[in-house]
C-alpha cells in the first residue's frame, strides 16, 4: 500500500498576503513547487510574480486593511479557483519609531496592518473554509517581538502580541473545520531587513543566535508547508517558533566575550 506524499498540494488553493516579496514570495514559491494553485495579494503588482516549476502565482491588488475590499477579494478568488485550502497571513511590518514621539496615526496604521488586517482576511477565509468538507488551515506569521520586544517597536510588538492571542482565540472558535496556527519568526535575512543588522552584514547579530545563522525565508516557508498540510492535522492554536532557539541572554553574552 502506497503512502501519499504529505507535501503534495496538487488540487489545493493557497492565498498568501504580502506574497510578492521577502518571506511571502518564498512561501508562495514553495506552495507552487508543491503543486498548489497560489494567489498572492499586495498593494502593488511586482515586475515578476512568484513562480516555480513553470507555474506562476495569480495576483490581486488589495489593501488588506480594508475589510470590505478583503472580503470581495477572497470571495472572487474562491469563485475563480473553486476552493480555498490555506491562508498565510504574511503581510505586516513596521519601521522603528520612538514611542515617546510617535503619532497616533502611525500607531493606528501599524496596528491595522499587523493585527486588524490578518483578522479581516482570516474572517473572510474562514467563512468559505467552513463550507468545505475538508475545512482549511490559516497560518498567521508573527514575530519574536510578541515575546521579546525591542526598543523602537512598541506599536509593532503590541500588534504582534495581539496576533498571537488572536490566533489562539480563533483556533478555539473555528475548530474543528478550520485550524488556526501561528509562526513566531526570529531574525530573517531579507533584502528589506539588511540595513537593520549593521555594517558587518549581520555577523555580530549572528553570534547571538544559538543556531549560528539568521533564518532565510525558506525556513518560514517550510513551516507553512507543514502547518498547511496533513502532517499537522491535529495542530491547532499552536505557536511554532522558527527562530533558531531565540537569542542568548544578555548576561550570557556579557560573560562570553567571544559572542560580543
Amino acid at each position: 500500500m502506497g503512502v501519499a506524499n504529505p507535501a503534495d498540494f496538487t488540487g489545493r488553493t493557497v492565498l498568501v498576503t504580502g506574497g510578492t516579496k521577502g518571506i511571502g514570495r518564498v512561501v508562495a514559491e514553495t506552495f507552487l513547487a508543491a503543486g498548489a494553485r497560489v494567489l498572492v495579494c499586495a498593494r502593488t503588482e511586482p515586475d515578476a510574480l512568484p513562480e516555480a516549476d513553470g507555474r506562476r502565482a495569480e495576483f490581486r491588488s488589495v489593501d488588506v486593511r480594508d475589510p470590505d475590499v478583503v472580503r470581495a477579494m477572497v470571495e472572487d478568488a474562491h469563485r475563480a479557483m473553486g476552493r480555498l485550502d490555506v491562508l498565510v497571513n504574511n503581510a505586516g511590518g513596521s519601521p522603528d519609531a520612538d514611542a515617546a514621539e510617535v503619532s497616533p496615526r502611525f500607531v493606528e496604521k501599524i496596528v491595522a496592518l499587523n493585527l486588524l488586517a490578518p483578522f479581516y482576511v482570516a474572517q473572510a477565509a474562514n467563512r468559505l473554509m467552513q463550507a468545505q468538507e475538508e475545512g482549511g488551515s490559516i497560518i498567521n506569521i508573527g514575530s519574536v517581538s510578541a515575546h521579546d520586544p525591542q526598543p523602537g517597536t512598541a506599536a509593532y510588538s503590541a500588534a504582534k502580541g495581539g496576533l498571537l492571542v488572536l490566533t489562539r482565540a480563533l483556533a478555539l472558535e473555528w475548530a474543528p473545520k478550520v485550524r488556526v496556527n501561528h509562526i513566531t519568526t526570529g531574525l530573517i535575512r531579507t533584502e528589506a531587513a539588511a540595513s537593520v543588522y549593521g555594517a558587518d552584514g549581520g555577523a555580530a547579530v549572528t553570534r547571538t543566535l544559538p543556531i549560528g545563522r539568521m533564518a532565510v525565508p525558506a525556513d518560514i516557508a517550510g513551516a507553512c508547508l507543514f502547518l498547511g498540510g496533513p502532517l499537522s492535522s491535529y495542530v491547532n492554536g499552536a505557536d511554532i517558533a522558527v527562530h533558531g532557539g531565540g537569542e542568548y541572554p544578555a548576561r550570557y553574552i556579557a560573560t562570553h566575550p567571544e559572542l560580543g
